[in-house]
Parts: C-alpha cells; structure tokens; sequence
C-alpha cells in the first residue's frame, strides 16, 4: 500500500514539474514576441460600398481605409454593411443617421504598462472595418442608495451596463447594437452580423477593427497557446468576475442584480485568458510573429474598457 501511495505521489510530482517546465517554455516563447510593431500592410486597402436593403438603414454603407505615413485613417459614413434590427423601437427612439467618420490611428503602436481607460458615455475605443464604432458602458447611471435610477440619469456613482444585465432595456438589436440621438448606429457587445460577414463564426481568428491606441481587435476566438500558431482555437474568456463585497451605498441589489452596474466587477488576474483591457500578446494569422492585440468576448468586459497603448 505504500509503496501505492509513494508512487502515485511521485507521478503527481513529475505531471507538476511537466507542467511548469511548458508553463516556463510558453512564457520563454513569449517573451520573445516584440509588441511593439508596425501595422502597415495589413488590411491597408479595405474598402466597401454597398446598399444595405435592411428596413431600418435603406442606404449605402461606405467605409475606406488607408494607409499613409505612419498613420491608419478611415473615411465612413457611419451605416452599418449587416442587417439590423428595427430602429426607432419600443425602447430606442432614434433613427439610422449617415455620420461624417473620420478616425486616424498610428502604424507604429506601443504598448505600455499604463492603462488608458475610457469614460461610460460612448467613447470610441475603436473602431470597426465597416467604420461603426465600438462603445462601452452606457450615459445612464444611478446615485448612490438611489432606488430611482434610470435611463439617462445624469448622476455619476452608479454606471448601468448597456448588456449582460435584464433589469434597463437600450433598445439592442441582434448586433448588440443601437442609435445615438444624432443617428449614429453602434456597437456596444459582440456585432454578430458583421463577425458573421467577415467569417468569424466558423471558430477562426478573425481580425475585425482596431483600437484608438493602433492595436488590432479580433473577435472571439483566439489560439489556445498564445505562443503558437498550431495549436488550437479556443472561445477566449476576459477576467472580470463579480465583485465578492458589495458596498453600503450601491442601490438595493433586489432591484437591480449584481451585473447591473460597471462597478459591479472586478479584474482577477489570471481568471480568464486576457488582462483588464481584453487583450494579450501573442502570434495572430495578420502577425506571425506576435503583437499585443484586443479581442471582443461573449464575457465581461466584451469590449476593451481600457487600452495599453499610447494615444
């Protein structure tokens, strides 16, 4: 019986020794992986202009991008290439506007160890190919011990998420997605028609956008070992959790769940497969040898909150 137990304790310990001598390798390898990199060349040319027949669109949507200098710039109109839902609705009033779209993000990112993060109220973290952009959180807030908060409060303690909660309806379409008060069509969780478009539900790594800081953004899947291009897809998990404390001063959670506001959730290091800004370093099909890049998750955050490069 000892003798049992002996070994099985000491294949325990090689399994444990196995496993932190790949830990160690993966690592290694990663560490090898230069972040910093010029973009330049990839996706440079994407260009679209096509009607979308959709009831609430009915226009064309246009979106180009070039690359010049050191620069990525886009010239849109802000529609949507998918199919949408309809729009105004029972609990979004606005109507599918073209928009003027013009963003430029660097060629040359860097990341850093400084997180900019991103305020509650539309902020453009990035952008898509089809130039609709991509916002967090929602304008609406609660105060604090304030049972009566609502859509478009204008208090600043309490952040309501447009998703991933049952309590507020935004209006979302299919697309997580829904319209500002000037028209503008946006996204504000997994924008399913155009992952679909671009074939991203077939579990392949499909870049999809960029970030303000010049990152590029994929959508869901990603490679089981950051470090390798052959090893397997994988649906990749933020690290975000529920927070375990909740204050005295947050609105009662019978009325309004835990989920239900931004500050409601707390990074865990480790928890998921990205850091507190949905990203990681590692190869990607557009850069073989590694580039910190953003990745839209069916989890928490679902969007980058916050970015790690220069802007």
């Amino acid at each position: 019986m000892f003798a049992y137990q002996f070994l099985n304790v000491l294949l325990a310990c090689i399994v444990l020794i196995l496993l932190s001598a790949c830990g160690d390798k993966h690592q290694s390898v990663l560490s090898k992986i230069k972040p910093d990199q010029s973009t330049a060349g990839v996706l440079c040319d994407y260009q679209y202009n096509q009607y979308n027949t959709s009831k609430s669109v009915e226009a064309n949507s246009v979106a180009y991008w070039s690359c010049d200098g050191n620069s990525r710039d886009l010239d849109a109109n802000g529609i949507p290439d998918h199919e949408v839902g309809r729009f105004p609705n029972a609990n979004n009033a606005y109507t599918i506007l073209q928009q003027s779209v013009f963003e430029s993000y660097t060629l040359t990112p860097v990341k850093t160890n400084v997180t900019t993060t991103f305020g509650r109220s539309h902020s453009v973290i990035g952008m898509l190919l089809n130039g609709v952009k991509m916002a967090v959180g929602s304008s609406s807030t609660c105060r604090d011990i304030d049972n009566n908060c609502g859509v478009n409060n204008k208090a600043e303690q309490w952040n309501i998420e447009s998703i991933g909660q049952d309590v507020f309806d935004f209006g979302l379409d299919q697309n997580n997605a829904h319209v500002q008060d000037n028209g503008t069509y946006h996204y504000h969780g997994i924008p399913e028609g155009f992952i679909t478009n671009r074939g991203g539900n077939k579990k392949t790594m499909t870049l999809i956008g960029w970030a303000a800081d010049g990152f590029p953004i994929y959508a869901r899947y990603g490679y089981s070992n950051p470090a390798d291009a052959n090893s397997a897809i994988k649906l990749m998990k933020g690290s975000y959790q529920l927070v375990s404390e909740i204050s005295d001063s947050r609105p009662s959670v019978d009325i309004y769940p835990l989920g239900t506001f931004q500050q409601d959730w707390e990074y865990v290091l480790g928890l998921g497969d990205l850091d507190e800004c949905n990203g990681q370093v590692g190869v990607t099909p557009e850069f073989p040898k590694g580039i910190y890049h953003y990745y839209v998750t069916d989890s928490y955050p679902y969007f980058q909150r916050c970015v790690k490069g220069k802007i």
